[in-house]
Order: structure tokens, then sequence, then C-alpha cells
């Protein structure tokens, strides 16, 4: 028996050498390298044509991309408007997180209007037609395929031709032409780029179902993400019914967007105002809660921040933060202290964002800064008081994008006053809502204690 040879491929750049090494020779990044077959080179991709013909920017013909509306409000949103027509969506998330609840819905609704077609490769018909039983789901024109074998499914796509087609998932699919096992990166890069390449010639939009490893990001060579036109993240704890989609990469939409969806026993279910879901419900106000509005993508969110400050009774004082970036609450620390005159260098902090919202804009500096302050002084902020602005090393109060936004869905939630940026402040004025637009931190600061 020849034996066969092996190589390493990186995870990251999916750059190739013959041994291994700590770190990936092509990309620098550590511990990437996976072991797999060396394939032979086969020609797996026939040209279009021979002649290839050069023409102008200008002279190109272009038309606007049909979009197929999924049925789910949140789920368009996310997409920025829906799917397109010859579009790659590539989706991941945690195991039992809900991805395929949410795609079997969606075709569910697209069915009415559209050829659809789901392939499962991870279930057998039995277990899919049990879960959309169990939903209530009406699928009697939802076509099945259970088919683990890329040659298999692209013939299958090729003869139904859905305008829908949901691979679930692209780890478990392999092809004929590759030795090694399903889920390596040779199988999983060589069976995204034929499935996105079907999509390209025949117009069938694609969404690919990927997983995720233990630190949450997507399994597989990084180039899968570059191969696909949307990339979406399943965000949420299992013990929680709230569920998040985000968009990272999207060529048809804006990133960043949001989508929020509430698991019941009939499914996932669209939450309308998700605002309400960020901001807990005290009986007695208390101190160290202050309301920021965040934006996520073109939708202003309320989140409430919750800051607790005790005296540390160890060497090192403790700084904990959940939903917030650590390194940068070190550094409003250090900018309270200098520019307002507020030292915490021997209290425990510890930081929350109420909902498990992950927080990653600039502008959570301020609400952040005047909860810890509320805490450490025992104060509560005033009633109905909202919050945004972006704080530098100098002391001042940065400008917010989107600020007359924020304003506005706080004014429609029955907030009644806004510390924001001076820059922020409109010469039209919000009505039902006081403006108090502040410079430097101890303005801030003095404005409500």
């Amino acid at each position: 028996m020849t034996r066969l040879k092996t190589l390493y491929v990186c995870n990251s750049c999916g750059g190739q050498t013959l041994k291994w090494q700590g770190q990936c020779p092509h990309c620098r990044e550590w511990n990437t390298l996976t072991e797999t077959v060396q394939e032979k080179n086969v020609l797996r991709f026939s040209p279009d044509s021979m002649q290839k013909q050069v023409l102008s920017l200008s002279e190109v013909e272009t038309e606007d991309m049909p979009r197929f509306l999924t049925g789910m409000d949140e789920f368009d949103r996310v997409l920025g408007g829906g799917l397109v027509q010859g579009g790659v969506v590539l989706l991941g998330g945690d195991p039992g997180i809900g991805k395929s609840t949410l795609l079997l819905q969606a075709l569910s609704r697209m069915s009415v209007h559209h050829r659809v077609l789901y392939v499962s490769g991870e279930e057998s018909m039995q277990q899919v037609a049990l879960r959309a039983r169990r939903l209530s789901l009406d699928v009697a024109r939802v076509d099945l395929l259970t088919e683990i074998r890329l040659e298999a499914i692209q013939s299958i796509l090729a003869e139904h031709r859905p305008r829908i087609a949901i691979i679930d998932s692209i780890q478990t699919i392999y092809s004929e032409t590759l030795q090694s096992a399903p889920g390596s990166v040779a199988q999983v890069r060589e069976c995204a780029a034929r499935l996105t390449r079907f999509a390209k010639t025949s117009g069938t939009c694609i969404v690919l179902v990927g997983h995720v490893t233990k630190d949450g990001a997507l399994a597989g060579p990084r180039v899968l993400e570059h191969m696909v036109d949307t990339v979406l993240y399943f965000e949420g704890d299992t013990h929680s019914t709230f569920r998040l989609i985000r968009a990272f990469k999207n060529r048809f939409g804006a990133v960043n967007e949001l989508g929020v969806f509430a698991m019941t026993e009939k499914g996932l279910r669209e939450v309308g105002n998700p605002s309400a879901l960020f901001l807990s419900h005290h009986s007695v106000r208390v101190a160290g809660t202050c309301v920021m509005v965040t934006q996520e993508g073109t939708r202003p969110l309320l989140v409430e921040i919750q800051a607790l400050v005790d005296e540390a009774h160890a060497p090192s004082p403790r700084r904990l933060c959940v939903g917030l970036e650590q390194n940068r609450l070190a550094m409003l620390l250090a900018v309270l202290h200098r520019h307002a005159g507020i030292p915490c260098f021997d209290q425990d902090i510890f930081i929350n964002a109420v909902g498990g919202v992950k927080i990653t804009e600039p502008g959570a500096d301020l609400a952040v800064m005047l909860a810890i302050v509320s805490s450490l002084k025992n104060r509560v902020l005033p009633e109905k008081t909202v919050i945004f602005g972006e704080i530098g090393l100098a002391g001042e109060v940065r400008p917010v994008q989107r600020g007359q936004e924020r304003i506005k869905e706080a004014a429609k939630l029955g907030f009644t006053c806004a510390v924001i940026p001076k820059a922020n402040q409109s010469r039209q004025a919000v009505k039902g809502i006081e403006i108090i637009a502040v410079e430097r931190v101890e303005e801030a600061v003095s404005a409500l204690f």
C-alpha cells in the first residue's frame, strides 16, 4: 500500500506547510496548523468559456437583485432586507442555540411563494419531520434531502432548481474527489467553494450552517468567511430564552445589525421591542444603575448598565466586566481620577450589561463612568434619565454617531432627560425630553451629583 502523504493547513489563512510548527509561517498565528491528507491536483472547476472579454466598468449592465423575504422581520433586518438571489449566507452558532429551528421556520414561510430545499447532513428525515410537527409548521411545500455527498447534493440542486437551499451543516458535507474526512479544512473549503460557485451560476440562494469552536469562532478555515456574501452569528445563553443574530459581514446590507428572538415551545418568536429586554424593573430606584442608548447597526437600543463599587479586601482590587470591554474600564477609571478627582484604586469594581447584550461601541463610556460614581457615592441617578457619550483621555466627552436617533428612541420609551455630548445637541428640541449637554467629564459628574 502506498503511504498517504500529509501536510499541515492553517485554519486561519489556509496556508500549507510540510511539517508542524507552533506558528503559521504565512499569517504568524499560533496553534492554527492541523494535519490533513495531501490531495492530488485534479481539475475540479471548468471555465465558463475559453475566451474572456474585457469590458469597461461603465459598460457592464447591472440590475437590482431581487430579494426573498423570509417572513420574519428580525431575520430580514439582519440580512439587509431579505435573501439575495445567488447569494451565499453562512450562519454560525453554538450547538442547540436554534439555528436549524430558525431556518426551518423561515423555509416554511418562504415555501408559499418559492421553491425551497432543506438538505440535512446531521439528522434523518424522521427527526426533521418531528421538529416541524413540534413547531406546528406548514411544510407541505418544503422539499427535504438527507445527504452528505457533495456530488449528490449538486445533482439534486441542478435537477430541482430551488430558489432557496439550506445546507445543514457544511462540516458534514464531503467531496469524493478528496480523501480527507468530512469536517477537515480541505473538505470544508472545497465544498463551500463549489457550492458558492453553483449559487453564482444558477441563481439559487444557499444558506450554509456552520459549527463554532469553543472560542465562539466559526470552525474551519478563515477563508470560508471570505468566500460567502454574508456571515451571521447566532448568539445567546442556552439557559435563557432570548437569542440574538448579528451580521459581521454583508455584501448586500449593513453590518453589525441585530435581530432579537425569544425561544418558545413553538419555536423562535420575534421580539418587536428589544429595548424592554435590556432594562431591569426595580420596585425602588437603586444606586449604581444607569440607562444608556447604544446603536446596533441602524437600530437604537436602550440598555441598563449596572455598577457595583465596594471596598477591596485584597492587595489587588478586582475589575470585572460582563458585556463590556475590560481594558476600556481601566482607561475610564484613570480619566475619572485625573479629571474628576474621584479615585477608585482601592475599590473592587464590577460592571454588567443587563440582558446579556455585548456592547462594543465607545458610546457607553459616559454611562459606565456615571454608574460607577453613583455606586461609589451611593446616590441614585435622576429618574427617567438616559446617558451616552464617548470619553477621551483628556477628559472630553466626544460625540457619537446617530445621536438624534438615540434621543428619539429614548423619548419614545418615556424617558424625560438625556445627558449627551454637546456636539450631539441639535437645534431642534425633541418633544418630551430635556437635554443636558456636557463637554467634559467633570461637567457630567457635577450635573448629576
